[in-house]
């Protein structure tokens, strides 16, 4: 669900691009938002290319912080569709369009190590960790 189907905190505040703070009382994002609001945001490539949607946000629990998002890609009304997890840092949030941007082209995500809903990988293993970090061009973050 994202702010468009029923989250009516006002999360969303295109104003505050560039580093501008909101104002008190217009609510807490696009710094701190909550991940109602982002489930189900569209992920789109540079040239505002479809890649798929966000549909978990999973949180490193020992260290407070996101380590990634899982998106959706391909596949037809949940059937075949291969899910990825891509490093949080991947991602750039465009307030404007509420979606996320993800600089790899869709051909580099097809080939990229993906699971299905019923076959997650273990994403504490930093041997896992590591690799997909490295096929997203990022930089593990330290817990």
């Amino acid at each position: 669900m994202n702010i468009e189907n029923g989250v009516t905190t006002g999360m969303y505040k295109s104003d505050t691009v560039g580093g501008v703070q909101p104002e008190a009382g217009d609510g807490p994002g696009p710094f701190l938002m909550g991940t109602k609001t982002l489930i189900s945001n569209e992920v789109v490539d540079r040239e505002a290319g479809a890649l798929g949607k966000i549909t978990e946000i999973m949180l490193d629990v020992l260290s407070g912080r996101v380590a990634y998002a899982v998106l959706s890609f391909g596949g037809f009304l949940g059937l075949g569709e291969k899910l990825f997890a891509v490093p949080w840092s991947a991602l750039v949030l465009d307030t404007m369009n509420k979606r996320f941007m993800l600089d790899v082209e869709k051909e580099r995500l097809d080939g990229a190590p993906g699971f299905d809903k019923d076959h997650w990988p273990n994403m504490a293993n930093l041997e896992w960790a590591a690799d997909i970090h490295a096929y997203y061009g990022r930089a593990m973050y330290s817990a």
